[in-house]
């Protein structure tokens, strides 16, 4: 059996969200039927990554975990990590360790050129439910946000991308951990923008939860989708499914 994969979400309350984490996973399951597939989160949710990761390198052998994540920051830098380093010590500690990690964290979804494509195509359905937007329009993109700067040179790498497909600027802006947050974007945008002018929020957030509410609550004239899609669809976009296993499948490489 190859390695197993272990997608691991932040974890959410919001059902729509938890179903959107779910239908990925699925997404992963139907791309590779031969693939052990586990879902494990950092925060809100149960089971834990820890717990997921130990069970999957006990069946299988050995584990990616994949950080159902946008960026970086603490649960891929702490938890996930933590996890990692946990399974291979029990692994260095039991009866026959061997002489390489059973375990190993890929790299999170973002920044990825599949992303942008997706974020471009949520922005052009949100034109066709509200639009056309004119030229004179802000758009703002809103991310979760972290306090790791890494994290905030992903963000301004899809930022900058996504300025570059849309033929527009595009303002970055956080949840949290980073400035400028979401609100203040939304508020200088407004003060900057010409008479008329709209706010477009494009929402650099995996599914529906507390941040994706957040943005809601900002004060933009239109928020797009975020990246898994519209709440309720049935099957995960496929290149957010690729994405999944391109992380997957440089982790198995490395």
């Amino acid at each position: 059996m190859s390695t197993s994969l272990v997608g691991t979400s932040h974890g959410t309350d919001d059902p729509a969200g938890q179903a959107a984490v779910r239908a990925v996973l699925d997404g992963v399951r139907a791309a590779r039927p031969e693939l052990d597939v586990r879902e494990a989160f950092v925060d809100v949710q149960q089971p834990e990554v820890g717990e997921v990761l130990a069970g999957a390198v006990h069946d299988v052998g050995s584990a990616v975990v994949v950080p159902l994540l946008l960026s970086t920051g603490y649960h891929v830098r702490h938890d996930i990590a933590q996890a990692v380093a946990a399974a291979n010590a029990a692994d260095r500690a039991g009866p026959s360790p061997g002489s390489t990690a059973v375990a190993v964290a890929a790299e999170p979804l973002g920044p990825h050129p599949l992303l942008v494509d997706i974020l471009a195509d949520r922005y052009a359905a949100a034109e066709a439910a509200h639009g056309p937007f004119r030229s004179d329009d802000v758009v703002v993109l809103a991310a979760a946000g972290s306090s790791v700067a890494a994290a905030a040179t992903a963000v301004e790498e899809v930022t900058s991308a996504l300025a570059q497909r849309l033929g527009r600027p595009v303002t970055p802006s956080y949840g949290a951990g980073a400035e400028p947050r979401v609100p203040a974007a939304v508020a200088a945008a407004r003060d900057g923008a010409t008479p008329g002018a709209r706010v477009i929020v494009v929402s650099y957030l995996l599914a529906p939860g507390y941040f994706l509410d957040r943005v809601l609550e900002a004060g933009a004239d239109v928020v797009t989708d975020p990246v898994a899609g519209a709440a309720g669809a049935e099957k995960a976009d496929p290149r957010l499914v690729q994405v999944v296993l391109d992380r997957y499948d440089a982790a198995v490489r490395a």
